[in-house]
């Protein structure tokens, strides 16, 4: 008798060492900033700095993870976008700024031209490579223009943590603790959101380009994301230097405007995306593979929420984990058929929506003829 063949570890392998590769460079990264800010301003105003800056992360990435709800993320691609923006990201922007101001006047050392010129040009195109890096080696994830602003954002998130512990940390060793109230109102207290403002238009390019069918959309909407990200930081920057003396006019005509039009961008995206899901999932309802009631639940958070809260109370926490399930299959399976729609005859995209249709056979079952979907029917609950 042969003996059994011997299992082929090296995909294990591979991947294994592509993370511990990933895992060097963001700790030098990391390791490199803290460097260049202890170098700048001590080991205390270091420590100070990141403690406050963890205010950034604890308001923004929220934000963020409340829009991903329909459509969840893997968790890991989270992680590497926010340690992106964290580790890699802030280093390179701060070579590059620096080699840019000493370029642009080698005398100055508070380099305000730099400021408006370099600035958003360099930490644009190191926060928005961070995404693109993601298009480019899981192009499967990124479902359209939600996900794209949900990697950019939590990379800006992660870049404007860091970003502030250097203000923050210079603000306490220049001027102490009212240097350091000061900058903790201006950059964490009114601004926290400026970096992930940009960076959106960069990420909104590339969920453009995940999903459209056209070669040329697929490089000029990333770019054109990006010079919009770049302007808009430019022109933020702008404000800054010429409104030192009336930084509150600043923050009532430009800051208040463009925080409130991203608000209502993010409210309009996750809006669009629950639209997407019923379009897509009714199609299954003409196929039979769905109810009209299970289409109502998917496609609703507050529906997705009590559907949850029932499964918990009538069958425990594997009842719970299994409508989980069902909820997160079903929502790539609205992304697959989307992806079908809009043209993607690939046999990859036909095998993963054959998949997900199984996977949702199965985990529907224990919820089939139950008083749930009854409580849709009654309530009169429709797709529209």
């Amino acid at each position: 008798m042969l003996p059994a063949p011997r299992p082929d570890r090296r995909p294990a392998l591979r991947r294994w060492l592509i993370v511990a590769l990933i895992a060097i460079c963001f700790v030098l990264g990391g390791l490199g900033m803290l460097v260049l800010i202890d170098d700048q301003s001590g080991v205390v105003a270091t420590g100070v700095g990141l403690v406050l800056s963890l205010v950034v992360l604890g308001v923004v990435v929220p934000v963020f993870l409340w829009l991903d709800r329909f459509e969840r993320e893997p968790a890991g691609m989270l992680v590497f976008a926010v340690l992106w923006g964290a580790c890699i990201a802030t280093f390179s922007a701060a070579v590059l700024n620096n080699v840019g101001s000493m370029l642009i006047d080698p005398v100055s050392s508070t380099h305000p031209p730099a400021a408006v010129w370099v600035a958003p040009v360099v930490e644009e195109s190191m926060k928005g490579l961070g995404p693109l890096v993601l298009l480019l080696f899981r192009p499967r994830e990124i479902d359209g223009v939600v996900d794209g602003i949900v990697y950019a954002g939590l990379t800006a998130a992660g870049f404007a943590a860091v970003e502030d512990v250097v203000y923050l940390a210079s603000g306490y060793a220049h001027s102490g603790d009212q240097g350091l109230l000061a900058t903790f109102v201006v950059r964490v207290v009114m601004s926290p959101f400026a970096h992930p403002m940009f960076t959106v238009c960069t990420g909104i390019g590339i969920g453009i380009a995940a999903t459209t069918p056209h070669r040329r959309l697929r490089v000029a909407a990333p770019v054109a994301g990006w010079c919009c990200a770049v302007t808009l930081h430019g022109v933020w920057n702008l404000g800054a230097v010429l409104s030192q003396h009336g930084w509150l006019v600043f923050y009532l005509l430009l800051q208040l405007p463009l925080f409130v039009a991203f608000v209502t961008l993010i409210v309009l995206a996750r809006k669009h995306e629950a639209t997407l899901i019923r379009r897509e999932l009714g199609v299954y309802v003409d196929a039979g593979r769905l109810s009209m009631p299970e289409v109502v639940m998917l496609s609703s958070i507050k529906e997705r929420r009590y559907a949850l809260a029932w499964a918990d109370r009538h069958g425990g926490r594997q009842a719970r984990r299994e409508m989980h399930q069902l909820q997160d299959v079903a929502s790539e399976l609205a992304m697959v058929r989307a992806r079908i729609d809009r043209g993607d005859s690939s046999a990859a995209v036909a095998e993963s929506e054959g998949h997900l249709l199984e996977l949702v056979d199965l985990l529907r079952v224990r919820f089939l003829d139950t008083a749930l979907y009854r409580y849709y029917e009654d309530r009169g609950l429709t797709v529209s």
